[in-house]
């Protein structure tokens, strides 16, 4: 038994020795690149993200921009190699990408390097389930700068930043009433009632809006109108908008809305808000709506 382990020892011995010198050898390495990284007076740069910036957002796309800080310590120019970006909500990919040849930090300088981001809410929507428009989820931004660095090579820095972002959703609009103070075939100057509907999980601030409006399929009015009104989250508003339209111009159809019977209309158009996140353009549109012309002073309950 004891000549039998023999070849095994001496194989482990021989083992131990080589693993030995591997690890002197990197060590002598790693002692020599210190040394040469002292008298040449080479740092590792330094990354921040100084800011996360939401450009533009509508009903189908975000585009986002995230910008990096990236200081040089270094007496010659620090090359970016490449950069990997990834933005998740709750463990859940929502877009990736790689930026390669990035560009070159200057020596002793700083340069913010500015990421794109465009987040296509139709894919996220159909990926996820359980993401809805008009929520507002989670973020977060996973960045890897990769930089060529003399003597040491190819080094990583990660980064992180987290927030939140909306997946926006279309107000519904309902045209309730059209009211008139004095009524003329040829010009009648009206108010109309239009309710809207911000199924949003955040307020909007209404700036402005531009509009078609048609009673029985005929146009009584397109203008646009500056219009400040906060739009509770989750909650129904009430806009009133003065217009001006020829009753004559409707045929047989006054008559019904003379005698406040319900006429159809539709309405198109768009709001500018504000919100948490930025500015945002959002369509309202609505078809084969019913609405009622009524004398100002008339009780909202009477028929």
């Amino acid at each position: 038994m004891a000549t039998s382990d023999k070849p095994a020892i001496k194989k482990e011995e021989e083992n131990g020795e080589q693993e030995g010198f591997l690890n002197k050898v990197k060590g002598f390495v790693h002692d020599i690149g210190e040394k040469i990284e002292e008298a040449v007076g080479f740092g590792k740069p330094t990354a921040d993200v100084s800011a996360f910036h939401i450009l533009s957002i509508d009903l189908k796309t975000a585009e986002l921009q995230v910008d990096i800080l990236v200081k040089n310590p270094n007496p010659i120019p620090i090359p970016l190699v490449d950069i990997k970006y990834l933005v998740e909500s709750d463990g859940r990919k929502l877009v990736s990408g790689l930026i390669p040849d990035a560009g070159t930090i200057h020596a002793h300088g700083s340069e913010t390097v500015k990421i794109p981001v465009q987040l296509i809410y139709d894919d996220i929507k159909s990926t996820y389930q359980n993401i809805n428009p008009g929520d507002v989820i989670p973020y977060k931004v996973r960045v890897e700068l990769i930089i060529d660095l003399p003597v040491l090579g190819n080094i990583t820095i990660p980064l992180e930043k987290t927030g939140e972002i909306p997946v926006p959703y279309q107000p519904d609009i309902d045209l309730e009433k059209i009211k008139f103070n004095e009524f003329s075939f040829e010009e009648t100057s009206a108010t109309l009632h239009l309710k809207l509907d911000n199924k949003n999980d955040f307020d909007l601030g209404l700036n402005s809006l531009e509009y078609e409006v048609w009673l029985a399929d005929v146009s009584i009015g397109t203008a646009r109108l500056s219009k400040s009104a906060k739009l509770d989250k989750k909650a129904l508003s009430v806009i009133e908008i003065p217009i001006s339209f020829r009753p004559k111009d409707f045929g047989s159809a006054l008559w019904e809305m003379i005698r406040g019977r319900g006429t159809g209309y539709s309405m198109k158009g768009s709001i500018d808000v504000d919100t948490p996140f930025g500015p945002m353009k959002l369509p309202i549109s609505r078809e084969g709506g019913s609405t009622r012309l009524k004398k100002a002073e008339d009780d909202d309950d009477e028929d």
